[in-house]
């Protein structure tokens, strides 16, 4: 095997398949990036038996072959290479990688022992890359990250026709995300439990290209996969991963139908007002939200320790209110809003809010964001 290729475009495509190479792998092999040189170009693969990557991309090859060598090691001296051509060479048992005067010398592992990638399955349909990037981002915000309950570690994908809806949950918050897309079938209608992690590294990893494809392919027993394919630099990008088993819980039904107390407020304004009354804030504690004479006052900490009280502005229709949550779940909602105004919704304190956008570009679609109270100290 050999080729040349420019350094930009093979340090691009290294980097995008090393990114999901597992940490501590069960094989050797499986922390791995597999090369591929033949007449079509360079073919960069990386596989976990649960997420796979592959880059394709243009390269000059003399040679044809494979090689198998460390991904890890690999991305970080393509990432530390000079602004010249690479040309890479396997020379028995070791490859070697020219770029300019630097030279490198890789120890190979055995080709035969690496396991045979997924075949993408068949597109169910594009989406803008970065609408589903936003779109994702969003989602996963309110995603579990116990892996003792792996259902909860998930972004469940509905699909019904051209509408995508993105849910997540850990228990103690639910985001909802839909937006519009341009399914093969019109009638298309699918639900797939994809890992938030898998799901929010590949949807930021593939917006260079104006659209994503996805492709699903669901057998009802946690055996099904999903795929996207993007474009990166010079070549395309496809990912793999294994769908999640177990039920979903059925979540819709969390979001009220109506509400009795709805204020409208400054997203920036209580954003900074949450971040500086929760320093004082004990751990697992809440900050307390008064509702009334519109305005809402926070208040944190007790008589024994530090205090701290601060009020913003807000549009208040309703009754008053007290309520308390987990301030880092509820900046994390409120980072998440698109807009600058947002509306905090309840039915009455005891009860989850409903936070969402209410001055966000609705073009491509909305987020809303449940969040559970947490029980004030008395």
């Amino acid at each position: 095997m050999k080729f040349r290729v420019e350094r930009d475009v093979f340090a691009d495509a290294v980097a995008w398949a090393a990114r999901s190479l597992p940490v501590r792998p069960s094989s050797p092999v499986l922390a791995g990036l597999l090369i591929e040189a033949n007449d079509a170009g360079l073919v960069l693969s990386t596989f976990d038996y649960e997420t796979s990557a592959r880059a394709t991309l243009s390269a000059e090859v003399n040679d044809e072959g494979k090689a198998l060598v460390s991904g890890r090691l690999l991305a970080d001296i393509c990432r530390s290479l000079p602004a010249k051509p690479v040309e890479l060479t396997l020379d028995g048992p070791r490859v070697s990688l020219t770029c300019g005067s630097a030279r490198f010398s890789l120890q190979t592992m055995p080709v035969s022992d690496y396991p045979t990638l997924p075949e993408m399955p068949s597109a169910t349909g594009t989406v803008s890359s970065a609408d589903f990037a936003h779109a994702v981002a969003q989602a996963v915000t309110a995603a579990g990250r116990d892996d003792m309950l792996p259902v909860l570690t998930g972004v469940r994908i509905e699909i019904d026709g051209s509408t995508m809806a993105l849910l997540a949950t850990d228990r103690f918050r639910l985001s909802h995300r839909e937006l519009t897309w341009n399914p093969q079938s019109p009638d298309e209608s699918v639900a797939a439990l994809v890992p938030a992690k898998v799901l929010g590294d590949t949807a930021k990893s593939l917006t260079s290209g104006a659209e994503v494809t996805i492709a699903l392919s669901s057998s009802g027993t946690g055996e099904g996969l999903i795929g996207f394919e993007g474009t990166g630099l010079g070549g395309v990008r496809r990912t793999t991963t294994r769908l999640l088993d177990g039920e979903f819980p059925k979540v819709r039904s969390l979001f009220p139908a109506e509400h009795l107390t709805v204020a409208k407020v400054s997203k920036a304004d209580l954003i900074e007002t949450v971040k500086r009354v929760a320093l004082v804030a004990e751990r697992n504690t809440a900050v307390q939200m008064k509702f009334g004479d519109n305005q809402i006052v926070l208040d944190a900490g007790s008589g024994d320790e530090a205090m701290a009280t601060e009020a913003v502005d807000a549009d208040i229709n309703g009754d008053d209110l007290t309520t308390g949550f987990n301030p880092q779940f509820l900046l994390d909602g409120l980072t998440a809003i698109d807009g600058e105004m947002v509306d905090l919704a309840f039915t009455q304190a005891t009860k989850p809010v409903v936070i969402s956008g209410t001055d966000a570009d609705d073009t491509t679609g909305s987020f809303r964001y449940l969040l559970m109270p947490r029980r004030l100290l008395s």
